[in-house]
């Protein structure tokens, strides 16, 4: 199992809406497929299970957008992204997307891929996403593989040994892993993940070796992965955390360095850079004019004005995080930009939490750099521990995970230690165990922006319980097995397929759409 990365799978990718899973995770697929295929697309089927989550959402949440662009090339934030469809008929690649039974699927976002290139290259591929944009390659043709799209892949099928084969691609070193090598008759199957790519005259001559059948070669859709990670539990980041004399955020910048093999101070300006983007989604949300939403009305920037003015309750920093929260995940059912924290369906809520942070608390660049760091340190055991896939243990691994990162981000920036800032995020996670995915009519809306305000509002909450005195007694690595383990045992209906819960109240049904 490969270790989980803060920019590759937690607190990121910076996406177009609506969904990490269905839109962020699709466009990572056909960006890769493009490149295994080698040449120019013509032609392309996507293939969905019907017991899978895709079948019911793929074109309310904007996964065939997603598959399209990436497999025209293109930046998952072009403009052009809502369009891909019809721009891709135009350009004469042919898209066809089908339901049926696909043996593979053994993940409830599961897609087979059937692509065939303008000089008559084809490729067929089974590709998971597995949440908060994170995606798995099991099988190119038919052979099993792994491939996450964090390393320079090289896969090379052959009718002979495939000594010199191995020896060519492996030629340089800087390999992420060991070679893979599978044998079946007379053919071999190499898999190769490199941290450099290979070189050119090498790959010529790896074309003209004698028996090679299919070469696929395909660069790196993520941060290449060159290290260790140096923990690999909240109980061991604590621990070296008080060895070291650090808060949660300085162990999270360290363990992001040791894995992707980069300085701290440029790790420090790529998260300054994804809260710039989390930033500009606040101040978006909250503007007047906004792209329309499927179901809801915005309502962010009134709320947030009724908050200045003392027309609600009681109001206050709570409030103003929610309004935040909710005006992200506005942006995020329009189609904009936002950043993942840690999936599109719980975008608003870290967000809510920083900038309102930033704006309210003065806190510096480098301040804020770090407490993401110690949100994205608790996200990492999430991911090591669970997942981040709706469709997998419902809505408490989304917005329930993000209100946990959110809480501890809160800590770290009062100044807390890191026991504190894993304790926030441990009671954070309890009060939203059993949260289901039921979103009305497969739709990221309702009640995805209200869940995303409530959990940022909450997370000052548990925060300052923290700080306050309360004892936390069952810590944050038992909290997310229990939490996991609560999340199989969902039946699929309350898993992100709109079939249970909210989504079959009559209201819900009966709702319009503003846009298709």
């Amino acid at each position: 199992m490969k270790a989980i990365s803060i920019l590759n799978d937690v607190l990121g990718p910076i996406m177009r809406g609506p969904s990490s899973s269905h839109t962020a995770g699709s466009f990572h697929m056909g960006r890769l497929a493009r490149a295994l295929l080698g040449d120019e697309p013509v032609s392309a089927v996507f293939a969905f299970d019907p017991g899978g989550s895709y079948a019911e959402v793929y074109h309310e949440q904007s996964s065939d957008c997603g598959f399209v662009a990436g497999l025209m090339g293109w930046d998952i934030t072009d403009e052009r992204f809502p369009q891909s469809l019809e721009l891709a008929a135009a350009q004469g690649l042919e898209i066809e997307f089908v339901v049926e039974r696909l043996p593979d699927a053994e993940h409830p976002n599961t897609v087979e891929l059937r692509m065939i290139s303008r000089s008559g290259k084809r490729l067929r591929a089974v590709a998971q996403s597995i949440g908060g944009g994170a995606i798995v390659f099991t099988r190119i043709n038919e052979w099993p593989v792994h491939l996450t799209g964090d390393a320079h892949e090289v896969l090379v099928e052959l009718d002979a040994n495939g000594d010199r084969a191995l020896e060519l691609v492996t030629r340089g070193g800087q390999l992420v892993s060991q070679p893979q090598r599978q044998a079946r008759g007379q053919q071999v199957f190499l898999h190769v993940q490199r941290q450099s790519p290979l070189d050119a005259t090498v790959q010529e001559q790896l074309r003209t070796l004698p028996g090679i059948q299919h070469l696929w070669i395909a660069p790196p859709v993520f941060f290449v992965q060159s290290g260790q990670p140096i923990v690999s539990s909240a109980a061991e980041m604590v621990e070296l955390a008080e060895e070291r004399g650090r808060s949660l955020g300085e162990v999270g910048l360290a363990y992001e360095a040791a894995l992707l093999g980069l300085r701290e101070s440029d790790l420090l300006a790529e998260m300054i850079r994804r809260f710039e983007v989390m930033r500009s989604a606040v101040r978006r949300g909250l503007d007047q004019d906004l792209p329309p939403m499927q179901l809801l009305q915005p309502s962010a920037r009134q709320v947030f004005r009724s908050e200045a003015l003392g027309h609600v309750a009681v109001g206050g920093i709570h409030t103003r995080a929610a309004a935040r929260a909710m005006a992200v995940m506005h942006v995020n059912s329009g189609g904009g930009v936002v950043c993942a924290a840690p999936t599109a369906g719980s975008a608003g809520t870290l967000p809510g939490v920083v900038v309102t942070l930033a704006e309210e608390r003065g806190l510096d660049r480098e301040r804020l750099a770090l407490a993401l760091f110690a949100a994205s340190a608790i996200g990492v055991i999430v991911a090591t521990r669970a997942t981040f896939a709706a469709e997998v243990a419902g809505c408490q691994v989304e917005i329930g995970a993000a209100g946990a990162m959110a809480a501890a981000a809160v800590v770290d920036a009062a100044g807390g230690s890191a026991r504190q800032a894993v304790d926030a995020a441990a009671i954070a996670f309890q009060n939203t165990m059993g949260s289901v995915c039921d979103l009305v009519q497969g739709i990221v809306e309702i009640p995805c922006h209200t869940r995303n305000a409530a959990a940022a509002a909450s997370a000052f909450v548990c925060a300052d319980l923290i700080l306050g005195g309360y004892v936390n007694p069952i810590p944050l690595d038992e909290t997310i097995d229990a939490v996991y383990a609560v999340g199989k045992l969902l039946p699929r209906e309350l898993r992100c397929t709109a079939r249970g819960g909210l989504a079959l109240a009559p209201s819900a049904l009966a709702l319009p759409r503003v846009k298709t």
